[in-house]
């Protein structure tokens, strides 16, 4: 890896701050929109989305916590948080889409939830993109680690689209907890791979 001289260093710490401030903003309004949108169509796909953007702001705050404070440790405890907040989301939406499945739950049409779905699923992939690329420049394992979070956000909003217009369109009510098993598979292998980098450190 190439050396870089303490001003670049600080520039691109900056610029991953500054990808994991919008991350907390979007999702912090993101939550109270997808509880709105949940509770009008009764989607648990939703509201399951909604607590996945809990996890995501919480892994920010881990990231930020660990790019403005280098005490030796924190890298290691911040992607065991990271880790088991890929655990969490797997086990949510695991339980989620298999209780959908089992009861035939049927939501509502929500237009508000189809918006806010599509415009994550842009945004998370525009900022999962910037930290992965900022933190290989940086050598920054956390930063690397959170961006595949944000990847595991988008994946999870493209679900979560694919089903509700499916839903909306086709009348095709589990469409949404089936697309839910592969963010299930993902969040599994990303949070393995979270917890290998903290042994590594």
């Amino acid at each position: 890896m190439a050396i870089i001289d303490p001003t670049a260093r600080r520039r691109l710490l900056r610029r991953g701050l500054r990808f994991e401030y919008a991350t907390l903003v979007w999702n912090v309004v993101g939550v109270f929109v997808l509880a709105v949108a949940a509770v009008a169509a009764s989607s648990v796909a939703l509201a399951g989305f909604g607590l996945d953007s809990l996890v995501e702001i919480g892994a920010s705050a881990v990231v930020i916590w660990e790019l403005t404070d280098t005490e030796a440790g924190r890298a290691h405890r911040a992607l065991r948080c990271i880790g088991w907040s890929f655990f969490v989301i797997a086990a949510y939406i695991a339980v989620q889409a298999s209780y959908l499945l089992a009861v035939g739950d049927h939501p509502r049409h929500t237009y508000l939830g189809i918006t806010w779905t599509a415009a994550s699923f842009a945004v998370m992939l525009v900022l999962a993109y910037g930290k992965v690329a900022t933190g290989k420049v940086l050598d920054n394992a956390v930063l690397r680690t959170e961006g595949r979070v944000t990847l595991v956000d988008a994946y999870l909003a493209a679900a979560v689209l694919v089903g509700l217009v499916l839903n909306a369109g086709a009348g095709w009510w589990w469409a949404d907890p089936a697309a839910g098993y592969v963010i299930v598979f993902y969040g599994i292998k990303e949070g393995r791979g979270a917890f290998n980098e903290a042994r590594a450190h």
